[in-house]
């Protein structure tokens, strides 16, 4: 199993205002923030991530808060819904805290898993799902939300498409998942490697038009591998399938892969190591402001330019 997709590794979506963002998901849904750093490519702006007690993979959601970039329009070629599960019996809990919260959402059904879903402030489409299977995985508690309501990690992503075919060919021959069902345009792939944060839907529309990365849409979605050999014995593959992949990129916290599939939708395959303690311990993640080593030496001016969120 160990030289196989792990499942979903992080999931990087944008949005508009840092502050307001990071409140969001650490006061109203009660994720821990494992890290505070910067884009690399623009370090003016905040990277955050939002994740578990020890920032475990396939719990991380990460967010690039650019400052005013306006509202983005959910489409074809992307990762629209982003499923976390949730303890079984708690959407009662999740759906008294977002009426609180002001939050609007709907229940649905999906593949007989019972959800709520609703918008992040900025629009990201969010699934709270109570899953069939268990969930062991542990959880960041905060003071109102205890370890019986708290989010467990990713359930699952959903991709839209205007066709199904070629993604999941890389899906199932690159990657690794196999179809599972299919249910009113919808398939449901999963891969038998890890029990948890381990399937990818996909929605069927050939009408559905383009959608436009912005705030409140997905930037990519992230899958996990256990560490970088592994993660190059995938770009062998991804490049004898035809498509494009990058070199090997660190990020500090893991080493990445990025190839755009058929369908439009940017992937990235990311590996488990270092991890997120490289560079602060656990107790502590997330308290400090971590740069990449290229930026240190201009720490004064980055901290200047950086949105307050106090």
């Amino acid at each position: 199993m160990d030289n196989k997709i792990l499942g979903l590794h992080h999931i990087t979506a944008i949005a508009d205002n840092a502050k307001r963002n990071l409140d969001f998901y650490t006061k109203v849904l009660g994720l821990r923030l494992v890290k505070k750093t910067v884009n690399f490519d623009d370090p003016g702006t905040y990277h955050f991530y939002f994740g578990n007690e020890q920032g475990s993979p396939g719990t991380i959601l990460t967010f690039f808060p650019w400052e005013g970039i306006g509202k983005g329009t959910q489409g074809a070629g992307m990762a629209t819904h982003i499923g976390y599960a949730v303890p079984e019996g708690s959407l009662v809990f999740w759906k008294n805290r977002l009426t609180a919260h002001n939050v609007a959402f709907l229940e649905d059904e999906i593949f007989g898993e019972k959800l709520v879903s609703f918008t992040d402030p900025d629009g990201l489409q969010i699934q709270f799902i109570e899953p069939l299977a268990k969930d062991d995985r542990s959880v960041w508690t905060t003071a109102d939300i205890n370890s019986e309501n708290a989010l467990k990690g990713f359930h699952n992503i959903t991709l839209s498409l205007k066709q199904a075919d070629p993604t999941l060919k890389v899906l199932t021959d690159i990657l690794g998942y196999a179809v599972q069902g299919q249910e009113n345009g919808r398939y449901r792939l999963k891969t038998d490697s890890i029990a948890t944060a381990n399937i990818v839907d996909i929605l069927v529309d050939p009408n559905l038009s383009f959608g436009r990365n912005a705030a409140g849409t997905n930037h990519h979605v992230a899958f996990r591998v256990k560490d970088d050999n592994i993660l190059m014995e995938y770009r062998e593959k991804v490049l004898s399938a035809g498509l494009d992949i990058t070199p090997k990129i660190n990020r500090d916290y893991f080493f990445s892969l990025y190839f755009r599939e058929p369908g439009g939708v940017l992937f990235e395959i990311a590996t488990d190591n270092p991890g997120f303690t490289v560079d602060e311990p656990q107790e502590s993640l997330g308290t400090a402001l971590k740069l990449p080593k290229q930026y240190e030496s201009h720490r004064p001016q980055i901290e200047a330019t950086l949105p307050k969120l106090d």
